[in-house]
């Protein structure tokens, strides 16, 4: 079994058209399931883009293969409480999502904390983009928010030694390795000094083709406990799917 943490759903603002890709790209790797964040919700308007995504979401019929999370903007929490409160009971989102950049909100800002703090009140895990030294951040944020689970997004990307540091620090702070470049040995490292239960798997599909990240993963050479834990085990845990 495959779990993608770090998918998206619907088109781009580039030119292309990527609305309906999401559930191809999956079949097309094995991926059995992704968590999604609206891409109208992540980089124009967070309500509209996750209003979009529910409707969606309720539409398919059948086991489900797309779960939601609910896109937060920290500089509108008082809409971000709002869909937490109307999304998160339907079953069908499982997680928030929140890119600091798009939203000018980079980890130390109290925005952010205050993002977090919602996530953690409402009992689930907060996918936040980090590149960098901010996965350091991160892990401080966590730290300081009792409750408070979260994945890494793209686990720093170049800053991944950092990556490690924060895994290292905070046992509730989780690790997905999409980025568009991956220096060889990346994962390996990684995968190599940090506990195990504290890796995801993620593409950042449909902006970016899984090959990456799935070439990326082979090459790290994991096997038997630690490769079912990063393909599908620890994130069934963390977003409490209900698996088969």
């Amino acid at each position: 079994m495959i779990i993608d943490v770090h998918a998206h759903w619907g088109p781009w603002f580039f030119t292309m058209d990527v609305s309906a890709l999401t559930i191809r790209a999956m079949d097309r790797y094995g991926i059995d399931l992704a968590i999604v964040s609206g891409t109208e919700a992540v980089i124009y308007d967070a309500p509209a883009g996750n209003r979009v995504l529910a409707s969606y979401l309720d539409s398919v019929s059948g086991p489900a293969r797309l779960y939601g999370y609910v896109t937060v903007n920290p500089r509108r929490l008082a809409e971000a409480e709002r869909d937490l409160n109307t999304y998160l009971p339907t079953g069908r989102f499982v997680g928030v999502k929140i890119h600091t950049d798009y939203t000018g909100s980079p980890v130390t800002s109290p925005q952010l904390r205050d993002a977090l703090a919602l996530a953690a009140a409402a009992d689930v895990p907060a996918l936040v983009h980090t590149w960098g030294a901010s996965v350091l951040d991160l892990a401080q944020v966590c730290l300081d928010t009792p409750g408070l689970r979260v994945i890494a997004g793209h686990m720093g990307a170049d800053g991944y030694r950092h990556a490690i540091e924060a895994a290292r620090a905070c046992d509730r702070l989780y690790l997905e390795p999409c980025w568009s470049h991956f220096p060889a040995g990346r994962i390996a490292e990684v995968a190599a000094a940090v506990d195990p239960k504290q890796l995801l798997f993620g593409t950042d599909s449909t902006l970016i083709d899984p090959a990456s990240a799935f070439g990326s993963v082979a090459a790290a050479g994991l096997t038997g406990d630690a490769a079912d834990r990063l393909a599908w085990r620890n994130a069934a845990a963390l977003f409490r799917l209900p698996l088969g």
